[in-house]
């Protein structure tokens, strides 16, 4: 302590204290002591306080940033498209799953053998990485069925008799699907499942599937 005071500079201190203490009782450099300690005890507290309340505002801006993003909006509008087409955190809204709706079924469902390699690849550009083997696996099985029928069309239409249900995760589409081979033409009705997530404001695809087909006898 003191340390860069001169020795005739640290003589003087000492001195002067040594003034100050005469005369005075034997408890009164206890008590400085201990006046010491107690501010010393103050300006500790007065620290930790100071550091809780910085750690409380960087919790409180962390929220809030979060919040902000979570609320953040999303706004993709393709060239030609109307309506309000926008993803606010993860919730896409319904005029936005209409549209992803009607490109799934057009590039999964309306295909030939001219066309079906092409559309399929578009497709797979938005399957989410997790899904992207198997639903691979099932486009590759309707282009081999094309390479041995090179005159096999399919059109699929979405009813309009049936309502489109979405949730989360699912959304469940009435469609009826054309099949034509040879000039034979067969109709066929049931719902194509689309699973999907919403990740960082962007659709991914993780399932398509065809449910409960039925060839049209009327």
């Amino acid at each position: 302590m003191l340390d860069f005071l001169s020795p005739k500079d640290h003589q003087d201190h000492q001195e002067t204290e040594t003034r100050q203490l005469n005369g005075k009782p034997a408890s009164f450099g206890l008590h400085r002591y201990l006046q010491g300690s107690a501010n010393l005890f103050e300006e500790n507290r007065l620290l930790k306080v100071a550091i809780v309340g910085l750690f409380g505002i960087s919790a409180v801006l962390g929220l809030l940033i979060y919040t902000s993003n979570q609320n953040q909006r999303t706004v993709v509008v393709p060239f030609g498209a109307g309506g309000d087409l926008y993803v606010t955190g993860n919730k896409p809204s319904d005029a936005y799953l209409r549209t992803i709706t009607r490109n799934v079924v057009a590039l999964s469902g309306t295909y030939s053998a001219y066309s079906a390699d092409r559309q399929f690849q578009e497709l797979l550009s938005i399957v989410h990485p997790s899904a992207y083997d198997s639903v691979r696996d099932g486009l590759n099985a309707l282009l081999d069925e094309l390479s041995t029928n090179p005159t096999l069309s399919i059109a699929t239409y979405i009813r309009s008799d049936q309502p489109v249900t979405y949730t989360n995760s699912d959304i469940v589409v009435p469609v009826e699907k054309v099949r034509v081979i040879g000039g034979v033409i067969r109709k066929f009705r049931g719902n194509l499942r689309i699973g999907y997530i919403i990740d960082n404001g962007r659709f991914w695809l993780t399932r398509l599937t065809e449910e409960q087909f039925d060839a049209d006898i009327r």
